[in-house]
C-alpha cells in the first residue's frame, strides 16, 4: 500500500473533478485560477496513484482512494481534545495504599496529583507505586506526594495540541499517560482537564481505519 499524503491543492482538484466530472485540465486550471502547467504535476500523482483516471478528449473522472492510505491526512487533523478521556486525580496528601487502590479499580497506567487548589503538581505510575512497596515504606501512612514525579518535570499537552504531539512524548518519555492541562499563566496555575493514552490512540487508528 502507497502511503501519500496530498496537498491542499490536489485536494481541491479531488473535488472539484467529484462534482463536475468529467472535467478537463483547462476547466480545472480556470476553476483554480491557475495555469494548466502549474497542475501538471499535481494531476499527475493523482492519476498515477489511481485516484484520478485521465480519458483523451473527454477528461478526468475521480474513481477513489482504495490504492493509497490517507490515514496521515486523518490523524494530523486530529487534536487532544478530540480523543482525550477523563482523568484520574487524586490529591497530594492522598496516601499511598488509597492511590494503589484508586489505580487498579480505575484501571490506568498513572495517576495525576493535584494540590489544595487543584492545580497539577505531579504524577506518579505503577512503577512508581511499586518501587515505593518494595522500599519497605508504609503504605497507608505515607502521601503520595512523597513518591510522585513533580512538575515541572511532568509532560503534559493542551486541548488544542495535535495527537500526533501527543503520541510523540508519550513515545519519547516512554510514559503510559500525558495529563491534558489548561494553563494560565498569569496566575501560574495547571489545572488538570483530560488524559491521553496509548489506549486512546490505539482507538483513533482503529477509528480511522474504519474499524
Amino acid at each position: 500500500m502507497i502511503i501519500i499524503q496530498l496537498n491542499q491543492r490536489q485536494q481541491k482538484i479531488i473535488e472539484i473533478v467529484k462534482e463536475n466530472q468529467p472535467i478537463t485540465s483547462e476547466n480545472i486550471a480556470s476553476m483554480l485560477n491557475v495555469t494548466r502547467a502549474t497542475l501538471r504535476s499535481d494531476l499527475a500523482i493523482l492519476t498515477m496513484t489511481g485516484i484520478l483516471d485521465a480519458r483523451p478528449k473527454v477528461g478526468y473522472f475521480y474513481t477513489g482512494v482504495s490504492q493509497i492510505n490517507l490515514l496521515g491526512n486523518d490523524i494530523k487533523e486530529k487534536k487532544v481534545e478530540d480523543m482525550m478521556g477523563m482523568p484520574v486525580v487524586v490529591k497530594k496528601d492522598v496516601s499511598l495504599y488509597d492511590v494503589i487502590v484508586e489505580m487498579f479499580l480505575s484501571d490506568v497506567g498513572s495517576i495525576f496529583i493535584i494540590d489544595d487548589q487543584e492545580n497539577l503538581c505531579g504524577v506518579v505510575s505503577r512503577k512508581d507505586l511499586l518501587k515505593a512497596t518494595i522500599g519497605g515504606l508504609d503504605i497507608n501512612k505515607m502521601p503520595i506526594g512523597m513518591v510522585m514525579t513533580r512538575t515541572p518535570n511532568v509532560v503534559t499537552v493542551e486541548r488544542e495540541d495535535s495527537i500526533i504531539l501527543a503520541a510523540r512524548k508519550i513515545i519519547e518519555h516512554e510514559i503510559d499517560s500525558i495529563p491534558v492541562v489548561e494553563t494560565d499563566k498569569e496566575h501560574n496555575t495547571m489545572k488538570v482537564v483530560g488524559r491521553i493514552s496509548k489506549t486512546n490512540i490505539t482507538k483513533l487508528f482503529l477509528e480511522i481505519a474504519g474499524e
